[in-house]
């Protein structure tokens, strides 16, 4: 028997000495598998070889120095990039193939990946070490749907690093931040960059809710002026409702006024030369809330949304049921019971007892309320013949106290045609539309970055896949138990890709 140096190659039979190894392998039904292995010692023929003695190598059943066996070794490795360390060792305990937590961290850390095919097209986004503070970047091949690596910031010098080390790009899909631009721009200048159609549509709300923001009078009055128009329209209310929503109506304006003074306060700090980091422990603000305030130019609404019942899927029939004259609550629940309702029987008891106060000839158009300033941004950028009646009657006393807002709506859906469309031919006009309106802030930005934004209209390509694995990157960082440091998530992230 002889042996081939592992230092120089040279081969050899002469043996010096024998020893005993202990190997773990695989577990044989459901027992702890220990392989004693007789290895033997070699002298180096070679007298020129720096190595003297040398063990005899198994490269197929273990590792050097190794106490498992390449297999087993395996099988643990693929647990711990499943679930981590210490799920992967309470979960290899079970399987009868025992391993710590840091010794399956070890081995992820050490593990090593063949470098991806040349990609063609890739996508970049940002994810978060932690939301609003430190942030790192993923890029993933598209036409592949997985991920190429996860860089540990969020800078144009680490991007351009990385696209310089992975000549080929073609295309790059990013969203509208300008370090990606830059990035892309350094590291790949051949490249077609292709801003993402969400982040744009993003973008037209985040303008159109800044211009409703500067309207704020505006969207009060004429929420005003429909009022008085529905209330024209409408019966007369029980004075115990009127009373109770005059009382509500009071603690609204208080709560809004002192909001307002709050805002009106911050306006003159700000005047003063202060910045918000200076003013928001004078007014007992966080930075964050001082900096949304001045940029939305107007303090906040403050209002809750809907709540929803196990009753909503039955409201029709439990409707149609009480005109009819059925008013007795079980027996409307055994009704419902066989249409699939899951509910118990107080829900529809406090159903039918709300119903017996609310008065039967209330009108519909009583139950309208004014839009808040987000949903009347929304509303801008709606289809006029898709709106109720109610809604366009807002719009029209809005667009005659703030007729920029009327543009402003017409230009928002210009644009979103041009972005869920397919033919750019219109941008540049909608550009020059847009300079003098209440969007010129947001044409300005486009116009900047007008190559990315043609590309966006006329390619296929978007960062909707790279959000899919943050997700999947999310969900790794999560299990991980705060021991996510950059390594150890960059490769259990590019084994699960």
């Amino acid at each position: 028997m002889e042996s081939c140096c592992p230092c120089c190659g040279h081969r050899t039979r002469r043996v010096h000495t024998h020893y005993m190894r202990r190997l773990t392998d695989l577990p044989w039904q459901g027992r702890i598998v220990e392989i004693q292995l007789h290895a033997r010692r070699f002298r180096c023929a070679d007298p020129q070889c720096p190595r003297r003695i040398f063990t005899e190598r198994l490269p197929e059943t273990v590792q050097p120095k190794a106490r498992r066996t390449v297999r087993l070794g395996e099988s643990q490795l693929a647990i711990g990039f499943a679930v981590g360390g210490e799920p992967g060792s309470r979960l290899s305990d079970r399987l009868a193939m025992p391993a710590s937590g840091d010794t399956l961290l070890r081995m992820i850390r050490a593990a090593g990946f063949e470098p991806p095919q040349a990609p063609r097209v890739v996508g970049i986004d940002d994810w978060a070490w932690r939301k609003g503070q430190r942030y790192g970047t993923i890029i993933c091949d598209l036409e592949r749907n997985r991920v190429l690596d996860l860089l540990p910031d969020r800078s144009a010098d680490t991007v351009a690093s990385w696209l310089e080390h992975h000549p080929g790009i073609e295309v790059i899909a990013r969203d509208r931040a300008g370090v990606y631009a830059e990035g892309a721009r350094r590291g790949a200048p051949d490249a077609t960059q292709v801003a993402d159609r969400w982040h744009l549509l993003q973008n037209l709300g985040e303008a159109l809710r800044l211009a409703v923001g500067r309207h704020r009078k505006a969207v009060g009055a004429a929420g005003k002026a429909m009022m008085e128009e529905m209330s024209d329209d409408d019966d007369a209310e029980p004075a115990s409702s009127v009373e109770s929503c005059t009382q509500l109506d009071g603690l609204r304006r208080s709560r809004r006024h002192q909001r307002s003074e709050l805002y009106a306060e911050i306006l003159q700090l700000r005047a003063s030369g202060m910045a918000p980091r200076q003013i928001a422990p004078r007014m007992g603000m966080s930075v964050r809330t001082v900096e949304r305030w001045l940029a939305a130019g107007g303090e906040p609404e403050h209002r809750r949304p809907p709540t929803r019942s196990v009753l909503d899927s039955f409201q029709d029939y439990l409707e149609l049921r009480w005109q009819e004259g059925q008013r007795n609550g079980s027996q409307l629940w055994t009704e419902i019971k066989r249409r699939g309702f899951e509910g118990s029987k107080a829900t529809v008891y406090r159903w039918t007892a709300a119903r017996k106060e609310r008065s039967s000839t209330a009108p519909p158009n009583s139950r309208w309320r004014p839009p808040s300033r987000r949903n009347c941004a929304w509303l801008l950028s709606e289809d006029p013949t898709s709106l109720d009646e109610p809604t366009g009657r807002f719009l029209h006393h809005l667009y005659e106290a703030a007729p920029e807002l009327a543009v402003a709506g017409e230009l928002a859906r210009r644009f979103a045609a041009l972005i869920r469309g397919d033919d750019d031919a219109g941008l540049e006009q909608w550009l020059k539309d847009a300079t003098d309106s209440e969007l010129a802030s947001l044409a300005a930005g486009i116009g900047r970055d007008i190559e990315a934004v043609r590309a966006a209209i006329t390619q296929p390509w978007s960062t909707s896949p790279v959000e899919g694995q943050i997700n999947r990157l999310k969900t790794i960082k999560r299990q991980m138990y705060g021991r996510s440091g950059y390594p150890l998530l960059r490769n259990r992230l590019l084994a699960a890709a």
